[in-house]
């Protein structure tokens, strides 16, 4: 790429490459992102193939096929290149065509392709076969060589997961599940959900580990809290019982009988 640059003035092959870069770091996370600065490098230098495949990796990456297919096919014909022949023949499939994209899967640059060129055909060709309908065609189509193969390579868990998930279309769990398992084994970096979608097979559930966690601490809160509440519960009470049982209040004396009281006035009188 840096070699098809030199034929732009310097400052130009800087701001076009920069372009460039920033399409590769966006188009997985933010593929509007990459879209714009592609376009951006295509209007500083729509004659330079690699700005062209730039640009038609991003509008791919947008859902966008008929201009993806044209910037491929610009490309192409620059240099002459056959390894965009199975993302030209998907932007066939995204266009509702699967029929042009199973006529490219068996014409003559096909061959040209390397082993990874040709693995993606075949998923391709695969995925054209379930959009019309074939599904047992479309496993027939998997099967090969490389999806036989006890090596791992890059290609190697996107096929197995395609296989296991055409499988599981046709409703054979049992051979989905196994191959699920095996694209687990390859699949490295995590280029596939195959993971869940063995965990789905097999029943299992995962719970999120920050919603575990706030239940956890509230229950800790309610435990903290639950004490402290039977606490002032026992004091309340405590000072209603001694509010009940107060102490009874001295009786009066009683008042002497007559015969008594005239004796000690008597008795007063004469002291």
């Amino acid at each position: 790429m840096r070699q098809e640059l030199q034929s732009l003035p310097k400052t130009l092959a800087e701001d076009v490459a920069k372009n460039l870069v920033m399409v590769a770091r966006l188009i997985d996370e933010d593929p509007e992102g990459a879209y714009g600065y592609s376009k951006v490098a295509l209007r500083l230098a729509s004659r330079v193939a690699a700005v062209r495949e730039a640009a038609g990796f991003a509008a791919y990456a947008n859902q966008k096929y008929a201009e993806a297919l044209a910037e491929f096919r610009a490309a192409r014909r620059m240099t002459g290149n056959v390894d965009l022949w199975p993302v030209m023949a998907d932007c066939e499939r995204g266009l509702g065509r699967p029929e042009k994209a199973l006529d490219m899967a068996g014409a003559p640059e096909v061959h040209k392709l390397d082993k990874a060129g040709q693995v993606e055909m075949r998923l391709v060709a695969a995925g054209a076969r379930r959009d019309m309908g074939q599904l047992d065609a479309a496993i027939v189509t998997l099967q090969s060589p490389e999806l036989a193969s006890n090596s791992v390579q890059p290609w190697t868990a996107r096929l197995r997961y395609a296989y296991a998930d055409a499988l599981f279309a046709a409703q054979r769990v049992d051979e989905a599940r196994e191959w699920f398992a095996k694209a687990v084994e390859a699949d490295r970096d995590g280029s596939t959900d195959a993971s869940d979608r063995l965990a789905e097979l097999d029943g299992v559930e995962f719970v999120d580990a920050l919603d575990e966690e706030s239940a956890e601490e509230t229950a800790e809160e309610i435990t903290e809290e639950t004490p402290k509440e039977t606490e002032v519960a026992d004091d309340t009470e405590a000072e209603a019982e001694t509010k009940t049982v107060a102490e009874p209040e001295p009786e009066p004396e009683p008042e002497p009988e007559p015969e008594a009281k005239a004796k000690d006035e008597f008795e007063a009188e004469q002291d």
